[in-house]
């Protein structure tokens, strides 16, 4: 079974950046979709961004120009860079693969000043 693990979260001040990774074991990302998700507490889980298997990236609008989100397939792992970094910011990151409907177990990010 295909298991995801993200990493690189953490508290970081207003205007700050952090990279978030995710790995996958069992299986390849290289060739198609996945997407990073984020949950705040009491609010539902929300789409951050998306990348294709050909590598296009959508974006919600309240992280354009801010997140990039990108894919190394010799390493197998995903990625979401993200700058000026708010409190609106602060979730829980996920990982998922659109393929093979997988989750990671998330990392906390929190953003405060």
């Amino acid at each position: 079974q295909v298991q995801l693990v993200e990493s690189g979260g953490g508290w970081v001040q207003t205007w700050g950046s952090l990279r978030l990774s995710c790995t996958a074991s069992g299986g390849f990302f290289s060739g198609h979709a996945q997407g990073w998700y984020r949950q705040a507490p009491g609010k539902q889980r929300e789409l951050v961004a998306s990348i294709t298997g050909g590598g296009r990236a959508d974006y919600a609008d309240s992280v354009k120009g801010r997140f990039t989100i990108f894919r190394d397939n010799d390493k197998n792992t995903l990625y979401l860079q993200m700058h000026n970094l708010l409190p609106q910011d602060t979730a829980v990151y996920y990982c998922h693969s659109y393929l093979w409907g997988t989750w990671g177990q998330g990392t906390q990010v929190t953003v405060s000043s």
